[in-house]
């Protein structure tokens, strides 16, 4: 139970980030710049400051929740990141959800408790799991996220499929963190301090982490949120899954509850999209105009005759 209430703070904390983090990557020219530069010009915005002060947040809870439950029950948890980023998102830019937005986010709060319940995840032990697997599962991830990161790269600035690259790549890029996050949190429980200081998974952790914080940020200026939030939010737990039950010896309920386990999965990524979709989370209001204004304006723009 704690590490279901940590794993949804720490969707809260990184709602948080994703809407002042993109608040803040909006002020750029898209593809004027790059790399470090686009970190130094980002890193000159409080609103920017303010959201790396909120990922650090989400971080901690993050390992918190890693450290007292199976990877395959935090990680899906943290797909309610989207629907607090919308609640968040209508208050920063002062607008109001709507039917779609609300149905979307109780869907997907219903399809979240049908997969968790059906999957039951239990076991594991992260700090144990053999070398090969862990070499294995590894060069199969970062291959992946290398082929979408090249895809991204051959698509021109602007490009609609170019976001969704990026965002499966960084999306893969986090599932992975939490993995080695979960091994080191296993580490400390088992060795302390010592024992992270000298187990691999801290440096790769300390070279990954900055890399995929990097490709969020291309990711949330490459384009609308609509095409990149769903391709990161779905990709993470498909690590968190693989490695959960290939490296970490995680064990799932099979059988019949695999038919709950699929409808709690299409209706997540029914209601991710859906959600996605919603305007507030570019700042934009559904509110249609008072057509008296417009006739108004309309009138106050004629010259004289």
């Amino acid at each position: 139970m704690l590490s279901i209430v940590l794993a949804v703070l720490a969707s809260a904390a990184s709602a948080t980030a994703a809407v002042l983090q993109r608040k803040a990557a909006r002020s750029e020219p898209r593809g004027a710049v790059s790399g470090p530069r686009l970190l130094w010009n980002l890193a000159r915005k409080p609103v920017w400051i303010g959201g790396v002060a909120a990922i650090l947040g989400g971080l901690g809870l993050h390992a918190a929740a890693l450290a007292t439950g199976p990877i395959i029950l935090v990680q899906p948890i943290l797909v309610l990141e989207l629907g607090f980023a919308l609640l968040l998102a209508a208050a920063v830019f002062h607008s109001r959800l709507h039917a779609r937005e609300w149905t979307a986010i109780a869907g997907m709060t219903a399809g979240l408790v049908l997969l968790l319940i059906s999957l039951r995840p239990s076991g594991g032990e992260p700090g144990q799991a053999s070398a090969p697997a862990w070499v294995a599962a590894i060069v199969l991830t970062l291959t992946t996220v290398a082929l979408f990161l090249w895809r991204a790269h051959r698509c021109p600035d602007g490009h609609a499929r170019r976001p969704a690259y990026l965002g499966v790549a960084t999306g893969l890029g986090f599932g992975l963190t939490a993995t080695l996050i979960a091994a080191v949190t296993s580490v400390y429980a088992d060795d302390g301090l010592a024992g992270v200081l000298t187990a691999w998974q801290t440096y790769m952790l300390a070279v990954l982490g900055p890399l995929v914080f990097l490709s969020l940020q291309r990711t949330l200026q490459a384009g609308r949120l609509i095409v990149s939030q769903p391709a990161i939010t779905l990709a993470n737990p498909i690590v968190a899954f693989g490695f959960g039950i290939g490296v970490f010896g995680e064990k799932v309920r099979t059988g019949g509850w695999l038919v709950g386990t699929l409808a709690g999965v299409i209706l997540i990524t029914t209601c991710t999209v859906l959600l996605a979709r919603s305007p507030l989370h570019d700042g934009a209001s559904r509110s249609a105009p008072d057509p008296r204004s417009v006739r108004d304006a309309q009138s106050r723009s004629r010259p004289p005759l």
